[in-house]
């Protein structure tokens, strides 16, 4: 199999990690790739030919299926949700050509948080109670039915900073005066959704769909926020564990029953298969599991602990759900804990210098039971030097959750470079022995 890669994250080089080394796939061209998977670049890795980086506007659906003919590939696997809202899906199969990612109209359930709330409602979807805003006088007054803490969501793609857990009154005036009023996250915060907030648990659940059926992949506990016990603002991640201890395979089967495939018959009475990734982001209530988002690929960074995982070989299992068929598929994951930890630049998720150099990433790599996935770095002058605001995903396997904590943070404290930062409490929810209650608000 030749297969394209679209995308140029931790969440990407975790994706090339897996599908470079197996046997099936003859060659996987990344587009852009990162810094991490250049170093692959026309080298042989593991059985297979060599992976090659391509750059290109991942946001140009047009671009996109011009490189994959061009490069007669047999899969385009999509990573971020981007290109998906733009309908790079559609284009690929009007053109006939087999993508891992769903169509525009499905990806609404990412793009639009009103879509995917009113879907939610449509289909008896169990999630938090809403009210879709579009006035901020509108939003004011959710704000007051709904009571404090409350939860303010952009409508659109927003980063991962589109969502704010107000406390009180002013913090939610704040929040609605930015997004609506002074326009912090542009056309996405035109519309706002204000919803109750739910006490729980956060699980992010992860399930390769054909358009009709799921295949559950482990599940994983994200660290949101920026500082050590959950503290300050919010970010795109700082860290992940796998398996959640939280979620048993009983309450999978559950949520597989009254969400997923809820949502898969939901979407192809309205038309439209879904064939692709569903991340489904949890909080488990005292009522049950609810949905607080709905994402439309794999999640960063909890793909980085996800994805060492699966045992089988992902490619056909991807191909096979772009086929809309996943009956025949092997499918093997192992239950070692996985820790991952984001190394980030100092000041994320608000302003950062980059450009310094990362030393020490030979050694890190050299950690036995250790995975280190690139995002916010880059080749200057034959050095691996920092690009954005999250660098590095360092990513630990062990027997149990202690061991593969310690593994992670011993790599991490073998990188360096100027204003390195990292929270030093990832994974310690799984230690605890019983569930971590938190505000709930997703992205």
């Amino acid at each position: 199999m030749r297969l394209l890669l679209i995308g140029g994250g931790a969440r990407e080089h975790a994706l090339a990690w897996k599908l470079g080394k197996e046997s099936v796939v003859e060659e996987l061209i990344c587009a852009p790739g990162n810094a991490g998977i250049e170093v692959a670049t026309g080298r042989t890795v593991g059985k297979i030919g060599h992976v090659r980086c391509v750059p290109i506007d991942i946001n140009d659906p047009a671009a996109l299926l011009d490189l994959a003919a061009k490069e007669s590939v047999d899969l385009t696997v999509v990573g971020p949700e981007l290109p998906l809202s733009k309908g790079v899906a559609d284009r690929f199969y009007d053109a006939g050509r087999q993508i891992f990612g769903p169509l525009q109209a499905a990806a609404r359930l990412e793009s639009s948080k009103a879509f995917a709330k009113e879907f939610m409602a449509r289909y008896e979807i169990p999630t938090a109670a809403f009210h879709v805003c579009h006035s901020a006088e509108d939003a004011m007054g959710a704000c007051r039915d709904f009571g404090f803490p409350v939860v303010i969501k952009a409508d659109g793609l927003a980063a991962g900073k589109g969502v704010t857990v107000a406390e009180d009154k002013e913090a939610a005036e704040v929040a609605i005066r930015e997004a609506m009023v002074e326009g912090r996250f542009g056309d996405a915060g035109l519309r706002l959704v204000v919803e109750e907030c739910l006490i729980g648990t956060e699980v992010s659940f992860f399930v390769i769909c054909d358009g009709h059926q799921g295949l559950a992949m482990p599940s994983a506990q994200d660290h949101k926020r920026v500082f050590d016990g959950d503290k300050g603002p919010n970010t795109g991640g700082m860290g992940a564990f796998a398996p959640s201890p939280f979620f048993p395979p009983t309450l999978a089967n559950l949520v597989m029953t009254e969400i997923v495939t809820p949502a898969l018959d939901g979407l192809r009475s309205e038309g439209t298969e879904y064939r692709g990734l569903l991340y489904v982001g949890l909080m488990l209530t005292t009522d049950g599991p609810k949905v607080i988002e709905f994402n439309v690929r794999f999640g960063d960074p909890e793909a980085q602990v996800v994805l060492p995982m699966v045992q089988a070989d992902l490619a056909p299992v991807l191909l096979a759900a772009a086929d809309g068929d996943l009956s025949g598929v092997n499918w093997k994951v192992c239950s070692d804990p996985h820790v991952g930890v984001v190394v980030a630049s100092g000041g994320y998720p608000g302003s950062y210098d980059t450009g310094f150099v990362i030393d020490g990433l030979l050694e890190a790599g050299e950690v036995p039971g250790v995975m280190v996935f690139h995002a916010g770095s880059a080749m200057k002058d034959g050095v691996t030097v920092t690009s954005g605001g999250r660098v590095l995903t360092a990513v630990g396997r062990g027997a149990t959750y202690r061991e593969a904590i310690d593994v992670a943070y011993s790599a991490v404290a073998k990188i360096s470079f100027p204003n390195k930062y990292h929270r030093t409490d990832i994974g310690h929810k799984a230690l605890s022995g019983s569930i971590a209650m938190t505000s709930g608000h997703g992205e």
